[in-house]
């Protein structure tokens, strides 16, 4: 028997919403969509740059892995990124909260960074990480977005400037430019191997 899957017409429906399973879901224009399970290479890769960031002094505090963000949409929409580093009015935002949840009333963290799972141009996943979620994220005000595509051999720095994302590509031994890290030595190799 096919269950059809509810449409929410308000973040706290989803956020309350339980199937009794494991699954994890992003809210897309009201819809439950499935994320799927992870490759190793990109929960590696999360991981390498959680410590990298622990290194490079951010607060423990200012990390987040696996946080839901509202952004906007035309209808409600939360999603889920790979790794969240927090401004500290975002953290301190969290913080009064009772769920991972960064509300759209909510200040926007510093950074936000996806590991692309597979998918060619046209794919629901490329779409997602390359169309849908950098016009999000740039309507939400989140000054810097990187995608990391293990199956590209690339990663992107994309720098919101006037309410629109400009890409910055990085391959090979080539070092990460940020504005918000400017202190930042990264080689996209690096990151794309997670730290190997």
């Amino acid at each position: 028997m096919t269950q059809a899957k509810p449409r929410f017409q308000t973040i706290k429906e989803y956020l309350d919403y339980d199937d009794g399973t494991d699954t994890r879901y992003e809210l897309v224009d009201g819809v439950l969509v499935e994320m799927g399970a992870e490759k190793p290479i990109n929960t590696a890769i999360a991981v390498f740059l959680i410590g990298y960031f622990l290194q490079l002094g951010i607060p423990v505090s200012r990390i987040d892995i696996k946080h839901l963000i509202a952004v906007s949409s035309s209808r409600v929409t939360a999603r889920d990124p790979d790794l969240m580093i927090h401004s500290e009015a975002s953290r301190d935002a969290m913080n009064r909260t009772a769920q991972l949840f960064l509300s759209a009333t909510m200040p926007a963290p510093l950074l936000v960074i996806e590991v692309v799972s597979p998918g060619e141009p046209g794919s629901d996943n490329y779409n997602r990480d390359y169309i849908e979620k950098p016009r999000e994220y740039a309507a939400r005000g989140i000054p810097e977005y990187w995608l990391i595509d293990p199956n590209r051999a690339v990663a992107l720095v994309l720098t919101l400037q006037n309410d629109r994302y400009q890409p910055k590509e990085f391959r090979n031994n080539d070092r990460l430019v940020s504005p918000t890290f400017p202190n930042l030595q990264l080689a996209a190799a690096q990151i794309l191997e997670a730290g190997a």
